[in-house]
């Protein structure tokens, strides 16, 4: 089969696909610097949403700061 032959079936007719899409439309969203990060199914279940998975990021943050801060040289090691 040559590489240039399209392999797509006949139903995903590309044309139909793309009619009313918009190029570039999340490119500024994009550039923004969102970040996604894929959480393994296990840690996934212990959490309801995205803002609880902040929520409880923020708190790892603040007590990691807070054990620097009671710790000399703690901050060396990290």
């Amino acid at each position: 089969m040559n590489k240039l032959q399209d392999e797509l079936r006949p139903e995903y007719d590309m044309r139909t696909l793309l009619k009313g899409s918009v190029r570039g439309k999340y490119a500024e969203r994009y550039r923004a610097g969102t970040n996604l990060v894929l959480l393994e199914p296990d840690v996934a279940r212990a959490f309801q949403s995205a803002e609880a998975v902040n929520e409880a990021l923020r708190l790892v943050l603040q007590l990691t700061k807070l054990a620097v801060s009671k710790q000399p040289g703690l901050a060396e090691a990290l």
